[in-house]
């Protein structure tokens, strides 16, 4: 119980070896401090673990009926909004939609670099057809034995796995997977934050290793917030993470207001031209007509939804959080989204001149590197010797 005394009392001391794992993880992430080669296998490796134990788990009985649920869908899940703030998640999770990732290692591409160009849709098949075969195993339907949550990668699919033949071989495959794929989320997000961080610091507080020792400094700090959840009651603090931090809510919010910002204040049109202007064509008019209306209505709809829908945290389906467990949840996803409203007014009031003289110097691009920008008004691809480079503006 979160409440019970002694929950966090001593746990660090009589669980070094738990404390050990993140500690390592973080270690090992920080000596990757140059990503570069090393994703080439991290984020490689994986699927081949996963058509390996695909193969392995459709020869498994049972394994037709996990991917048969797997593919069926329940169309009564539609109406509740967890459902679609959970498949929200899934997207933007899987495409490092609204965590500045993108943006940040975009930022090392080449000017002419081509921008305009599933792998959950593939590893379900792997999950499911193993959670059907645990379910035969059980004599239990699937929908009893897959869980949602950590439980599914942490409890029930090495369940499974214990019960196949050659059991530790799989298990380690498994496990192995699970940390390269953290470790290739711990580089996108760590880089996403430490490349905006130090773009943000003028040329002249530049030193040597000035990126590896802001790396090592933001694991540090992870790994002290990743401490609260080895200790006994950090099956209690993780789920407040999860639901609250890393939610699609905080995501949908970004997001909308990144596509109001980049389609209404910014300008579709300009923007079209500056992607037409770095790979040679125009796209799609239909991706415009996304990001004015479509996805700032889709996200904003699923948000209020969400919102009039919230249902308060529940653990293992038994354990109800208290009020100020409740406000220390919320606590994460605010953080973030009150900036978006904060920022604005704050600018404001530091702008010199009339409202719409401030409005108007925040909301100007600024060009940096090379005044000649005739190649923003033509389809031609600049060359790398004359890139120019747009540098956000206030808003």
């Amino acid at each position: 119980n979160l409440l019970s005394p002694g929950c966090f009392n001593n746990s660090l001391l009589r669980r070094v070896e738990v404390a050990s794992c993140p500690s390592q993880a973080f270690i090992l992430r920080s000596l990757c401090s140059w990503p570069g080669a090393i994703v080439y296998f991290t984020a490689t490796f994986p699927y081949v673990v996963l058509v390996v134990l695909l193969v392995r788990g459709v020869l498994l009985p049972g394994a037709l009926d996990g991917i048969i649920y797997y593919l069926k869908p329940d169309w009564s899940k539609l109406g509740s909004p967890q459902v679609w703030t959970d498949a929200g998640t899934q997207i933007f999770f899987s495409y490092a939609i609204g965590l500045g990732a993108l943006t940040a290692l975009g930022s090392y591409n080449h000017f002419n670099n081509n921008c305009y160009n599933g792998t959950s849709f593939f590893a379900g098949f792997v999950v499911f057809s193993i959670l059907g075969f645990m379910a035969a195993e059980q004599g239990m339907h699937i929908s009893k034995v897959a869980e949602s949550g950590p439980g599914l990668a942490f409890i029930a699919y090495p369940r499974a796995v214990t019960l196949m033949p050659v059991a530790p071989l799989w298990a380690a495959l498994l496990f192995f997977m699970l940390l390269l794929l953290g470790l290739d989320s711990q580089f996108v997000g760590v880089e996403g934050f430490i490349t905006g961080l130090l773009d943000l610091l003028p040329a002249s507080y530049y030193f040597r290793f000035q990126r590896e020792i802001s790396v090592a400094l933001c694991c540090a700090l992870l790994f002290v917030i990743d401490l609260s959840m080895v200790t006994d009651g950090g099956m209690y603090v993780f789920p407040l993470f999860d639901y609250y931090s890393s939610s699609g809510t905080t995501l949908l919010w970004q997001a909308f207001w990144e596509c109001v910002v980049m389609a209404w204040v910014y300008g579709a049109d300009r923007f079209t031209d500056d992607i037409a202007c770095m790979i040679g064509y125009r796209r799609c008019p239909w991706m415009k007509w996304c990001s004015s209306f479509f996805t700032p209505l889709v996200c904003m709809g699923i948000f209020i939804f969400n919102i009039v829908y919230y249902e308060l945290l529940v653990y293992n389906n038994t354990y109800v959080y208290p009020w100020w467990g409740e406000a220390i949840g919320w606590a994460f996803p605010l953080s973030s989204m009150l900036c978006v409203l904060l920022h604005l007014p704050c600018c404001l009031l530091r702008a010199k001149g009339t409202m719409a003289e401030c409005w108007q110097h925040l909301t100007q691009p600024i060009w940096a590197q090379d005044e000649d920008v005739r190649g923003l008004t033509n389809l031609t691809p600049v060359s790398e010797s004359s890139k120019v480079v747009v540098v956000e503006s206030v808003m």
